[in-house]
């Protein structure tokens, strides 16, 4: 008999801490060699730890939520036949198998090929749901939390777990541990809405060209060619502004004391996922057609909503759109993308009866939002840049006249 300690690996990247988001053992489970551990997320992506050796796990160290520096003990093993020991937390060398991996690339090897977010694997354990008998219902059939209440609702029942006081369901309180990538959009919108002076901008834009003419190009489009939303045109649009307006395409590091201008527009588009908001990144948006940016927003909306949108895919953004789609809403005031200064947002488009030289008609008109870092941009200069904007999505043949 022998013991061996396994300590959170250096992840690459200069990493020096990671948050534990899931175990996926418990102390007395017989492991095998290469069989996952444990997921932590580091400030670039979350990563499953696989067990680098054979036997019973006797301890495991840090709950979910907690910070674990690299180096610090995870698990404890102890190994059967095995003279050799560890126990001053001496590291074997790592194996190939140990290497770190994306969850979001192997989630299908856990739980009899069950799809789920290490979030629902930890709720379904304390719950005492089977994931592999759980239909999901999200992408590529990822069981979701609600998949597991309706589990639960539909009469299956959990595991047996210590009995508890009977309740009236609406009494009841479900405390969910902010965890995992939840946390990290937390903790980012905190961090942008307390160091930055947002100031909102909400103009009405008379969509009805612009619709007319997206909906001739998608009648017409190329069978490889991608369905045309607002988004495009929007990015048009702001590339043919924002060279006039160069201190809305930044940065601002207020640490140092400085604004980054970029001559390059590098879009971030809120995409919203199961796991939560995520903005991957259109880089180089004056470089782009109508079809090429569509192609790219819609590639990299899939990249994120099925957790395989890299480092690269993430960051780099120097001003962020995000829309609701059909579900837009009026008006909004987005949250900036810290350290951008600036970000729009268009809400939904509505037919609805407007004035026009005196006369009553029905327009598709649409409100676009906006919110700006107001130590970096004058209101007089965001009413300015918004208003051209407007002018081009109202006269759409202008987004490709020089």
């Amino acid at each position: 008999m022998g013991r061996y300690v396994f300590k959170l690996p250096d992840v690459g990247e200069g990493t020096a801490e990671a948050e534990i988001v899931a175990w996926h053992v418990a102390i007395g489970d017989k492991v095998k060699q290469d069989q996952q551990l444990v997921d932590v997320m580091t400030d670039k992506a979350t990563v499953e730890m696989t067990s680098p050796v054979s036997g019973t796990v006797v301890s495991l160290t840090g709950q979910p939520g907690e910070m674990a520096a690299v180096g610090a003990p995870l698990v404890e093993f102890e190994l059967e036949g095995c003279e050799t020991s560890n126990g001053k937390g001496a590291h074997a060398p790592m194996k190939s198998a140990e290497a770190p991996k994306r969850v979001a690339e192997r989630l299908e090897q856990t739980d009899k090929k069950a799809l789920a977010s290490p979030a629902v694997r930890l709720r379904a354990s304390e719950l005492g749901v089977p994931l592999n008998q759980v239909k999901g219902t999200g992408p590529g059939g990822r069981v979701t939390h609600g998949d597991v209440d309706d589990y639960i609702a539909g009469g299956s029942k959990p595991a047996a777990k210590a009995a508890e006081p009977a309740r009236s369901s609406r009494e009841e309180v479900f405390e969910i541990k902010i965890i995992g990538l939840r946390r990290r959009i937390a903790e980012k919108m905190q961090e942008a809405k307390r160091r930055i002076p947002h100031f909102a901008y909400i103009e009405e834009v008379d969509m009805t060209e612009l619709e007319s003419l997206r909906t001739h190009l998608n009648a017409t489009r190329k069978p490889k060619q991608p369905k045309l939303t607002v988004l495009p045109f929007l990015m048009r649009a702001l590339v043919r502004v924002l060279p006039d307006f160069p201190q809305i395409n930044a940065h601002y590091d207020d640490d140092a004391g400085v604004v980054r201008r970029f001559a390059s527009v590098h879009f971030g588009i809120a995409t919203q996922t199961n796991a939560g908001l995520i903005v991957p990144v259109v880089r180089n948006g004056e470089k782009r057609d109508l079809w090429n940016a569509a192609a790219e927003v819609a590639r990299l909306a899939v990249l994120a909503r099925d957790g395989k949108a890299g480092k690269e895919d993430l960051t780099g953004s120097t001003i962020t759109i995000t829309s609701l789609g059909p579900l837009g809403g009026v008006a909004t005031t987005p949250i900036i993308n810290h350290p951008e200064v600036a970000i729009i947002g268009p809400n939904a488009i509505i037919e609805r009866p407007v004035v026009r030289d005196g006369q009553i008609t029905v327009r598709k008109m649409m409100n676009l939002s906006s919110c700006f870092d107001h130590r970096v941009v004058d209101g007089a200069d965001a009413a300015a840049f918004i208003q051209r904007v407007k002018a081009l999505l109202e006269h759409p043949a202008l987004l490709f006249m020089e």
